[in-house]
């Protein structure tokens, strides 16, 4: 007998369940869990006073989305770096900007990343915050409800505007915010040096290891821009897998952003070790740095999931816009056959579940309730809802989003937070921000 659900879902066109047909299906809920999925359970399924009944009749339900490359404390900074290479985006805007931040400016614009991530119907995300004030970004998270895995920036080569640390006080620092907030709750922690300019290599093996013992993810970025290959070589000798891979920094609890331009040994360094790779199309492009391999990483048995990246370089923190590029970008060169809009819309949803260890992705028992309810008639057409999905929909079709069986949007509102709040405090952030860096 099943328990009886504090909430059930009827009639639902469910979207990356067991069944590729996407049948019409009742959900039931308890706790944070989905306990059942299936066709005929709903009519004796027993309820209690306290069961809340969703009537889904013409929508469709999906896990949310999970974004497993974000940067929260980049998103007041939207519109302040366009038409620059990585290098000088970080170097003239980026990091001046970053070093500017308070602590109530980084909590203001996690407020807005966050709000912008739900209202678009994700429900999960890997964040690499600045490396002070990251402490906020996890006030923000936990304040909404939103399941966050999330570190402070590590790095300790010095750079023009002054954004590094000594490496015992980076090293020390996050495991003390680790301590804080690993396992609270929605919240997780992961180890996050920035890219190896900015970091030494005694910073990069004490950090997996420090990582590891505390059971901790590492997320950092790699490969990004054919000038930032050039100077890891310059720097190591090598190139930036192999030179991670060198000092132990692989493996299936290293997440890592990009992978543009990546050699056939690094591919291979990659699938044989389970390193995941972080694909964030509209980033890549914005900044000039390329299109990544994803096809050949795939057939290779890398593991790739997605992400939009931070909101100055992209501009926008909506995983539909990345769900059609990553579906897109291949086809002109290998073929229209290639990624077929299923397979992309498993990089969003289970893929990304896997690379940050949570038990999510899928319309399933045993998940976790983080869904998405879509209105298809948003934008109508006929054909398989995946398609519509990858080709068609954009965040105005979400409707309702839950994380861990608490509905945290309704009506096109965050639960908790007012939308004229966060604008207001995101100015005003922006504002102390920006006199500070003098941009």
């Amino acid at each position: 007998m099943l328990p009886s659900p504090p909430l059930l879902f009827r009639g639902a066109r469910v979207l990356v369940g067991d069944d590729d047909d996407a049948t019409v299906v009742d959900v039931a809920v308890s706790g944070s869990s989905i306990v059942a999925v299936g066709t005929r359970f709903a009519p004796t399924l027993p309820t209690g006073p306290d069961t809340r009944i969703v009537d889904l009749s013409g929508r469709w339900l999906l896990p949310g989305f999970v974004q497993s490359h974000i940067h929260l404390v980049q998103t007041l900074f939207r519109g302040l770096a366009d038409d620059l290479q990585l290098l000088d985006w970080l170097r003239t805007r980026i990091w001046p900007l970053e070093r500017s931040h308070d602590e109530e400016s980084v909590y203001a614009s996690a407020r807005l990343g966050i709000t912008e991530l739900l209202l678009g119907g994700t429900t999960a995300a890997l964040d690499m915050a600045t490396v002070h004030h990251t402490d906020a970004v996890f006030r923000a998270a936990e304040e909404v409800g939103f399941r966050l895995t999330a570190g402070k920036a590590m790095m300790d080569i010095p750079n023009e505007a002054g954004l590094s640390e000594p490496t015992r006080v980076s090293i020390e620092s996050a495991a003390a915010i680790a301590s804080r907030w690993h396992r609270r709750g929605r919240l997780r922690y992961a180890f996050a040096p920035r890219f190896v300019p900015s970091c030494s290599a005694d910073l990069l093996v004490e950090t997996a290891r420090v990582a590891r013992s505390m059971g901790c993810l590492i997320h950092t970025h790699s490969s990004e821009n054919r000038d930032e290959v050039k100077l890891v070589r310059s720097m190591t000798g090598m190139d930036n897998v192999e030179w991670l891979a060198h000092l132990g920094l692989v493996g299936p609890d290293v997440l890592l952003a990009h992978c543009i331009h990546v050699s056939d040994d690094e591919i291979r360094v990659l699938a044989e070790t389970g390193t995941r790779v972080l694909h964030c199309p509209s980033s890549n492009l914005k900044l000039g740095s390329g299109v990544a391999p994803i096809p050949e990483l795939i057939a290779r048995g890398v593991h790739v999931s997605l992400g939009a990246d931070g909101a100055p370089c992209n501009n926008r923190l909506d995983m539909f816009a990345e769900l059609r590029l990553a579906a897109l970008l291949p086809k002109p060169r290998l073929g229209a056959e290639t990624m077929p809009a299923a397979l992309a819309l498993r990089l969003a949803t289970q893929n990304g579940a896997e690379a940050l260890g949570i038990p999510a992705g899928r319309v399933v028992a045993g998940a976790l309730a983080d869904l998405l309810v879509l209105d298809p008639d948003v934008l109508w057409g006929d054909g398989p809802p995946d398609g519509a999905v990858v080709y068609a929909l954009d965040s105005r079709a979400v409707s309702e989003v839950w994380v861990g069986g608490e509905q945290v949007v309704a009506n096109g509102k965050v639960r908790g937070w007012d939308i004229s709040e966060t604008i207001a405090l995101a100015r005003a952030a922006l504002r102390r921000v920006r006199a500070r860096a003098g941009i």
